[in-house]
């Protein structure tokens, strides 16, 4: 049984109705293919994420040496892109729609960010296979704010935000189902 019940999804959204300030929004969406040992895989992934997110997506380098997996430090291992706004929305639309509009309650951490896992890019509507490119796939990060969250990034008078404002677990879990009418589903 999910903790997400009807009573707990009414009083969330009746506090966002009485205070605009504490509606969630999506801030961001990060996509990140790993390609492991740098190949010829890495530009491969690099063309597969700027068309499925129409973005550049930038390189990622290993952060310490793996002799195991044939990775060294500062070897280009990883491509990721960052989507905000409507390019965000519209991609996590086609995710949601690729894992069946379902998404496991352990997903989600305390701080109301969610991590999802897409096996295959093929999956995704409106994708064909290409056999020269091959299957990735891929980890999505959703990061889940409200209004105000910027006093801990401004450069003048930086503040922290106090964890009676920031997004708890229960509220991503509504957001979500609000927006995508995503289906949440324990264990």
């Amino acid at each position: 049984m999910s903790i997400l019940t009807q009573n707990v999804e009414s009083r969330i959204l009746e506090k966002w109705n009485s205070n605009p300030m504490l509606k969630p929004f999506i801030a961001k969406v990060t996509v990140n293919i790993g390609v492991g040992a740098e190949s010829d895989r890495l530009p491969k992934a690099m063309k597969v994420l700027e068309e499925l997110t129409g973005a550049k997506p930038v390189p990622r380098k290993a952060k310490k040496t793996i002799k195991d997996f044939g990775i060294k430090k500062g070897d280009n291992i990883a491509v990721v892109v960052t989507l905000r706004r409507g390019k965000a929305i519209e991609f996590l639309r086609k995710v949601f729609e690729t894992i069946g509009y379902r998404v496991r309650e352990s997903s989600f951490d305390d701080y109301g960010n969610v991590s999802i896992g897409v096996k295959e890019h093929i999956h995704m509507p409106g994708v064909r296979y290409d056999p020269e490119i091959g299957v990735f796939g891929m980890d999505v990060a959703i990061t889940i704010e409200r209004p105000g969250y910027r006093v801990m990034r401004r450069k003048r008078a930086r503040s922290r935000v106090p964890r009676r404002h920031r997004v708890n677990k229960l509220e991503a879990m509504v957001l979500l189902k609000q927006l995508f009418g995503v289906e949440i589903v324990s264990e």
